[in-house]
């Protein structure tokens, strides 16, 4: 039977394979899986109660009292929203099972109540017993803005209110922390692929400048990955899964807690042919955390990651070719073998100590490794090394005059280096051994960022806030590049109100700024005259929202609309050899529509009482309006590479005993442009499932789940350019009829 992994050239890995590191942190599990549920059980030093109040317990006059609103929790695939137990000013109860550093799902759904702009929280009971949980579209889905185009294996493209729709590979313009820690590299690059959605506990979404809860700087805004921790998962968790085109998966979890020790950790594998050829697939990733309560005031909390996967690479082909073959892959992808390999670990630390009642302090320190083995046009291998250090304070209290007052104020300190070398991909002897180019190049960022919420009004507060990110990016040649380097000093204002009309319901708006400062890959060689990367300014951007957002026991809802006005966009206005090559645009403009709800449409059929049965209706839909704004070469054309209206809507069925199911439908009702001139479209289509399954809560859950169950050709991704051709290669197609099922298992 042939072998479907890469071979790799001569210049091997400089580093150990993270797969080794995995190897040891598997068998540890397996090996501490007794340990482990002991540790849960055990009944040395229990940890004394802890409450940690949002406002100082001082008694102020009814007018002045700040609201107390229950938080707005967000629309979930598979479960009706429930009554939430915290109020967005209650206060939060450590019991012995909570953690200081690491919020509750419950905890955090709170606190993103008091942001005014559009957020989300997204908890892994949405995702995790419903669907393979393989991508981050499976996280994604069903929150509003957020576009997701899957491309192969766990790659896509992901866009936050269009931003980084220029980047035709990784990923820019989205910052993406795990557990509030830096992910992407120091000069913005990321990549989807190391993103295990298995292994969180929920993922917090902010859109835009509603990012600078952690100082983050980038156009579409950032997502945090928060994993569980060994006071509230299940001690020994496994489940597995399988589908179509030879997808399989396994995963398993322990976790306990014993006096201020707790632990967790996970590790999984993944494999797939993959639909297209030339697509196959594998990944082996883990992680933990292992916490320690210092005293009832401090906690500190140690993180591990590591990540090996490998990845053929199928290619982007032409309209035609996507809609009426769409398994073939692209022709020089399968002579040249392209592949996408990455081998990454990373550690981390974090510390919170409260200082006093609704004061805490948070600060930490990380490095990330990363090694990239990169068969494309050229045979690319990069090593990243990333590390850097992070404070933050919250002071929530009742100051002068029993006005309510909350401060967030902090600095993230990330630095980076990058080892580039490329050399010839071609076949024959020269294959990833011919040197072509290499440079090293370093990038810093220092922002740091205040936030502060002034109730003036018992249910209204003025927001200020402000950030200053100070960044340089150094290239040192190493042969066949250009040495240069580049500084930047950006402030970022914005200033909102948030107003609770009730205790379940919201509204905002603001005025922000935002800076996003460009990484090594920006430049253009076939500009008259060349742009170097260092006369690539940062994009700046001012948005106008305005939104609601609302939770009652039939009813939840999340509506936002946007405009962005940005100066200096990232943008595909070049290109050579098909490729495109991004610079600054002149003016642009970046508005839409996100509406996101959830609807009993009726309850009590077969099994009514207390607690009946329920037919919930999900709905995300994004409206688009991105477009050039009087540019000299593009006029007011569309900008392209985002549909103008996406929706995903999902009618499921859940009964009190577990068993839900119901179907879904994506829909993209309207082509859109490839490129800038506006000549070449997708084409619009819709593709739908079902899905069947049982989760009541307990110990086993089970589904099954078919996708695009009338094997509708269409286009999940597509590249963009600056003037396409009717057979430039830039379609990515949707994935066929699919079944997966799976079965999970928590003691």
């Amino acid at each position: 039977m042939r072998s479907h992994r890469p071979s790799w050239p001569v210049q091997a890995p400089r580093v150990a394979r993270a797969r080794k590191i995995l190897t040891t942190v598997v068998t540890a599990s397996i090996l501490g899986a007794a340990g482990g549920a002991a540790l849960a059980q055990g009944t040395s030093l229990s940890l004394p109660g802890l409450v940690v109040e949002t406002s100082k317990p001082k008694a102020t006059p009814a007018k002045r009292r700040a609201a107390q609103p229950s938080a707005p929790r967000p629309v979930a695939a598979a479960e009706p929203p429930q009554p939430s137990p915290t109020g967005a000013g209650a206060p939060i109860t450590f019991d012995g099972r909570n953690s200081l550093t690491v919020p509750t799902t419950a905890e955090i759904q709170a606190e993103l109540t008091r942001v005014p702009g559009a957020v989300a929280v997204v908890p892994d009971t949405a995702y995790k017993q419903s669907t393979p949980a393989a991508t981050i579209k499976d996280v994604l889905d069903y929150v509003p803005g957020v576009f997701v185009q899957p491309k192969w294996g766990e790659d896509s493209r992901l866009s936050i209110r269009g931003s980084g729709l220029s980047r035709n590979f990784h990923l820019r313009g989205v910052q993406i922390f795990e557990d509030g820690i830096p992910r992407n590299t120091a000069d913005g690059y990321g990549d989807l692929q190391e993103i295990d959605p298995s292994a969180y506990r929920y993922v917090e979404v902010y859109k835009g400048a509603n990012a600078l809860r952690y100082g983050a700087n980038s156009l579409g805004g950032a997502l945090n990955f928060v994993t569980p921790t060994g006071r509230d998962a299940s001690r020994i968790s496994a489940s597995a899964d399988i589908g179509s085109f030879g997808f399989h998966r396994l995963q398993s979890s322990i976790a306990g807690a014993n006096g201020p020790f707790d632990l967790f950790l996970t590790a999984s594998w993944q494999e797939q042919d993959g639909f297209r050829e030339h697509s196959w697939g594998e990944s082996t990733r883990g992680s933990s955390n292992v916490g320690i309560r210092l005293s009832e005031n401090v906690e500190t909390r140690f993180y591990f990651g590591v990540s090996d996967i490998m990845q053929r690479i199928p290619g982007s082909v032409t309209r035609t070719s996507a809609l009426t073959d769409p398994k073939a892959a692209a022709a020089i992808n399968v002579t040249n073998d392209w592949q996408r390999n990455i081998d990454a670990w990373r550690v981390a630390n974090k510390t919170t100590i409260k200082l006093a009642p609704g004061t805490a302090v948070e600060f930490g320190a990380f490095y990330n490794d990363r090694h990239l083995m990169h068969p494309i046009f050229q045979w690319l291998d990069y090593q990243y090394e990333d590390y850097g250090g992070f404070a933050r304070i919250v002071d929530d209290r009742i100051v002068t005059g029993g006005y309510r007052n909350r401060l967030i104020a902090g600095a993230q300190l990330h630095n980076g280096r990058i080892g580039n070398r490329q050399y010839a991909n071609g076949p024959g002897a020269s294959k990833g051994t011919t040197p072509l180019s290499s440079s090293l190049d370093r990038s810093e960022n220092l922002a740091l960022y205040a936030e502060n919420s002034f109730y003036f009004l018992p249910a209204v507060a003025l927001v200020t806030g402000t950030q200053f990110l100070y960044a340089t990016r150094d290239r040192e040649n190493r042969g066949g590049s250009v040495s240069g380097s580049t500084e930047f000093n950006l402030w970022s204002p914005k200033v909102g109100l948030l107003w609770d009309i009730d205790r379940t319901w919201q509204a905002f708006i603001n005025v922000s700024r935002s800076a996003e400062v460009p990484s090594f890959g920006e430049s253009s060689s076939v500009a008259v005259p060349a742009i170097s990367f260092t006369d690539i300014k940062a994009q700046r951007a001012t948005t106008y929202e305005i939104g609601t957002r609302g939770r009652r026991p039939d009813f939840t809802w999340d509506l936002a609309l946007y405009r962005m006005e940005i100066s200096n966009e990232l943008q595909c206005l070049y290109s050579s050899f098909g490729t495109c090559q991004v610079v600054n645009a002149d003016r642009t403009v970046h508005q839409g529509i996100e509406v996101g709800f959830g609807v009993v449409v009726m309850k009590g059929l077969v099994a009514p009482g207390p607690s009946p049965d329920r037919l919930w209706l999900n709905v995300a839909y994004t409206l688009n309006d991105f477009r050039f704004d009087g540019d000299s070469n593009f006029g007011n054309n569309i900008l392209p590479g985002a549909p103008r209206h996406f929706m995903r809507a999902e009618l499921l069925y859940k009964h009190p005993s577990g068993i839900f199911f119901g179907p879904n439908v994506e829909w993209v009702p309207q082509a859109y442009y490839v490129d800038s001139a506006n000549t070449l479209e997708t084409e619009a289509y819709a593709i739908w499932g079902l899905k069947l399954g049982f989760d009541n809560g307990g110990p086993f859950s089970a589904y099954i789940e078919g996708r695009n169950l009338s094997n509708a050709a269409y286009i999940a991704s597509a590249s963009i350019i600056d003037v396409a051709l009717p057979t430039s290669p830039l379609f990515e197609p949707g994935t066929g009829r699919a079944v997966f099922a799976g079965v999970k298992y928590r003691w």
